[in-house]
């Protein structure tokens, strides 16, 4: 039996459709506990500018590439 192809990874940014490379590693302080990570995907065009707008919140924890974090989640 063939296994589902896994879905491509886009970018967060609205009306973006190109395939991420960033991932984007969040959280509200006033929402979620400190170890709690949201995350959005970025695509290189869209990096900046995403990670930009949860700074100015000082939502922004951790920007690391996709493979690399894929890597991370795995080891969990």
């Amino acid at each position: 039996m063939n296994e589902p192809a896994e879905a491509e990874l886009i970018c967060s940014a609205k009306g973006c459709r190109t395939p991420a490379v960033w991932v984007l590693a969040w959280n509200n302080p006033k929402l979620h506990t400190p170890d709690r990570r949201k995350t959005w995907l970025a695509c290189d065009e869209h990096r900046e500018y995403l990670s930009r707008f949860l700074s100015l919140r000082d939502f922004l924890k951790d920007v690391v590439p996709l493979p690399d974090w894929r890597a991370q989640e795995a080891e969990r």
